[in-house]
């Protein structure tokens, strides 16, 4: 039997597009950023402080490095930050075509690198997006492309199963990963969604190697175990759930970002918590989150 769980507002804010929540355990701090609105957020778990900072673009995505700094995809590239958004300086040499697609989801990987995919602007898929890896370098490969909205991935700890969700495709794949370069192949579907139940967003995994995904327009996220079973659902008061993070003081905490993007007055009447950050605590722990080797 699925197991049901209900989430409550732990972050009230109404962000237009929140995405991409992360843990920073040295600071114990929850970060995520207003995609559209180009803003990286934070709170202190224990005092309940909030910083923000605006990034000078739309962004995508924001991770953690091993030296305290932010690694960011902004709208057509990648940057780097002090962890408050000071010093912050594009990447040279690399862009895509911003007026064509932007940068989505992205994480830091286990080998240090960030990898990070774009989007339409218009979402309808046209052009076709990519997955990108920056390395500590400053060298960015393609990995692969024909993607429709990239989103949410992640990696098991042994780093030999790659999870990935390109939301167009209805669905999350999995790759199989070399342990050593962290190079793909083997791609096969993990888990789909219907079409009326919603869309594949963002993704993470738990420290059982079971895979949590927010499904877009279904007020739910969905737990898959590792054999692509569905376990739990968390339900929340917010149709447009974009991304899970698991954080808190010992990662017992699953946090939500939900959107309020394209509402009209009505819709925001019917969900006055949509564009809010939920959180629970479904009975397992998180991993804390690979960080870019600057």
């Amino acid at each position: 039997m699925t197991r049901v769980i209900e989430a409550e507002v732990a972050v009230a804010g109404g962000f237009e597009l929140g995405e991409g929540p992360v843990w920073d355990a040295s600071r114990g701090l929850l970060a995520w950023v207003d995609i559209l609105a180009g803003y990286v957020h934070t709170i202190n778990a224990a005092t309940g402080e909030r910083t923000w900072f605006e990034a000078g673009d739309s962004i995508g995505a924001v991770g953690l490095t091993r030296g305290g700094r932010l690694v960011l995809a902004l709208a057509d590239g990648f940057a780097l930050a002090d962890h408050d958004g000071e010093h912050l300086t594009r990447v040279p040499g690399f862009s895509v075509d911003r007026n064509a697609v932007r940068f989505n989801d992205g994480k830091p990987d286990p080998w240090g690198n960030f990898c990070a995919g774009t989007m339409a602007w218009d979402e309808t898929g046209n052009p076709p997006g990519s997955l990108y890896r920056f390395a500590p370098d400053g060298t960015v490969t393609e990995l692969f492309g024909g993607v429709g909205l990239s989103n949410g991935l992640d990696w098991t700890d042994d780093r030999r199963i790659f999870y990935y969700a390109d939301s167009n495709s209805g669905g999350v794949d999995a790759f199989d990963t070399d342990p050593d370069t962290g190079a793909l192949s083997g791609r096969r579907r993990f888990a789909s969604v219907e079409a009326a139940d919603g869309i594949p967003d963002g993704l993470t995994l738990d420290a059982e190697g079971c895979v949590w995904i927010a499904v877009w327009g279904s007020s739910e996220v969905r737990r898959y175990t590792p054999d692509g079973r569905l376990d739990t659902v968390v339900r929340m008061p917010a149709r447009q759930v974009t991304c899970p993070a698991f954080g808190g003081p010992d990662l017992s905490t699953l946090y939500i970002t939900t959107a309020r993007e394209g509402y009209t007055e009505d819709e925001l009447t019917e969900q006055p918590h949509a564009g809010d950050i939920f959180a629970c605590t479904p009975g397992v722990t998180g991993r804390l989150p690979f960080l870019f080797a600057d």
